[in-house]
């Protein structure tokens, strides 16, 4: 079983230590004690509460779509050439980079401050774990 010290949490959950130790005094997030006498959270917990305040950024589109993960942000840079362009966009704590077609760029107004949504759909996704 994984164990996660409040600097770990923070840092998972982009938030301060503070915010972290705010959560454990209020009884939101559980917390117990290593061999140490650190506080530590269960990474079973962590991951419950990781998910249930977890919240997406409304898409501003009106259409359904099968792919279930999109992520909305902004757009930060655009890098285009004859034919292709790079997108770079940031969609809460995450970068994320497409290419597209500059012509695709240039229908979609892409430019940095936009607001877009980036669809992923993929049937092959790595999953790596440190250590």
């Amino acid at each position: 079983m994984a164990y996660y010290r409040i600097s770990q949490v923070a840092g998972l959950l982009g938030v301060s230590d503070d915010t972290v130790r705010r959560w454990v005094d209020s009884g939101v997030l559980p917390v117990s004690r290593d061999e140490s006498k650190r506080q530590v959270i269960d990474g079973v917990a962590l991951a419950a509460f990781a998910r249930h305040r977890a919240h997406a950024a409304p898409d501003p589109s009106s259409m359904q779509r099968s792919a279930r993960n999109r992520l909305v942000g902004l757009v930060t840079s655009v890098v285009v050439d004859k034919v292709m362009a790079q997108v770079e966009m940031q969609c809460g704590p995450h970068r994320v980079v497409s290419l597209i077609s500059s012509e695709a760029v240039e229908e979609l107004g892409l430019e940095p401050g936009v607001l877009a949504v980036a669809v992923i759909k993929s049937t092959n996704v790595v999953v790596e774990k440190p250590g």
